[in-house]
């Protein structure tokens, strides 16, 4: 049973991952691999409505996604968006990628190797990790224009899409883990986090929500 002190925390830290920002045309959309083929289906949308001409999909497997996606996720989102009407010239495909950083630096040779000249860029990703996203790739790749997009849904929604509450919250939890330790790692670039943000994430992560923390930050404040 997750309590609604749980849930009003989950949803302040889904909302602060939400960047809000406005669509629009961009050199090429980089769709992140993950466990949620939604991420193909939004990013094959934004390409049939003219946001860019070009997709690369980036990620190998987790533990997650092996049995589901054994051929690797962006493989997998490749034949996703295939099936969607995205003419298969149209896309890119990095499938060594194992992180999100990864993400974003093989992603940048493999257009450079292309010479595919980017500007900005289209960076598409799970709904409650836009902002995480954000903050690496704007570490590893300055100089472009970052502008994040994800499957427009509510936190309802996308419980419901995954089926499983807790592991939603966890990821969450996570998710905003990273955003507050890898600034100093060099990972991502420092972010202001309100007051509120921060005690969200620490009631949750003292409630037990904590399976996809970095373990040897789990217990830091």
């Amino acid at each position: 049973m997750i309590s609604a002190q749980a849930w009003a925390d989950a949803q302040r830290l889904w909302d602060f991952q939400q960047m809000g920002h406005e669509v629009r045309p961009c050199s090429v959309a980089i769709g992140l691999g993950s466990h949620d083929l939604g991420v193909a289906d939004t990013t094959a949308d934004l390409y049939h409505r003219g946001m860019a001409p070009l997709i690369v999909f980036t990620g190998a497997t987790s533990p997650t996604t092996r049995d589901r996606m054994p051929r690797g996720e962006a493989e997998h989102y490749r034949q996703r968006a295939v099936e969607l009407g995205v003419p298969p010239e149209a896309i890119l495909v990095e499938q060594r990628a194992r992180n999100t950083g990864e993400n974003i630096r093989f992603s940048r040779a493999l257009l450079e190797e292309r010479h595919v000249l980017v500007s900005s860029v289209l960076l598409v990703s799970k709904p409650y990790e836009e902002r995480r996203a954000y903050a690496t790739a704007c570490k590893l790749w300055p100089g472009v224009e970052w502008v994040s997009a994800s499957t427009p849904m509510t936190l309802t929604e996308y419980v419901e899409s995954i089926q499983d509450a807790r592991l939603v919250i966890d990821m969450l939890v996570g998710a905003q883990q990273r955003l507050m330790i890898y600034p100093q790692q060099g990972f991502m670039i420092e972010q202001y986090i309100p007051e509120g943000v921060t005690a969200a994430y620490e009631r949750l992560r003292d409630a037990g929500f904590t399976s996809r923390l970095v373990p040897d930050a789990a217990t830091r404040d």
